[in-house]
C-alpha cells in the first residue's frame, strides 16, 4: 500500500477538465484534499476513489521525520 503525505505532488490516469493531471495533496484520512496544480481546483475525494486514480507520486512532499539543519 502506498503511503500519501500532504505535500505530495501525483499524477493521476485521468485529467481534470482544465487538462492539467498533477494534483498536490492537501489532506489525508478518510478523504483526501486534493489541487490540482494546473487551474488550482480544490477537490475532496474518498481514500479508495484516489488511490484508484492514483498513477504515480511525481513529487514527495516534506518528511516530518526530516530536520532542516
Amino acid at each position: 500500500m502506498i503511503r500519501f503525505q500532504v505535500g505530495d505532488v501525483v499524477r493521476t490516469r485521468k485529467p481534470h477538465p482544465c487538462g492539467g493531471d498533477q494534483w498536490e495533496v492537501m489532506r489525508t484520512g478518510i478523504d483526501f484534499r486534493i489541487r490540482c496544480l494546473t487551474c488550482g481546483r480544490v477537490v475532496m475525494i474518498p481514500r479508495p476513489k484516489f488511490e484508484k486514480s492514483v498513477r504515480a507520486i511525481v513529487r514527495p512532499g516534506r518528511d516530518d521525520n526530516q530536520t532542516d539543519k
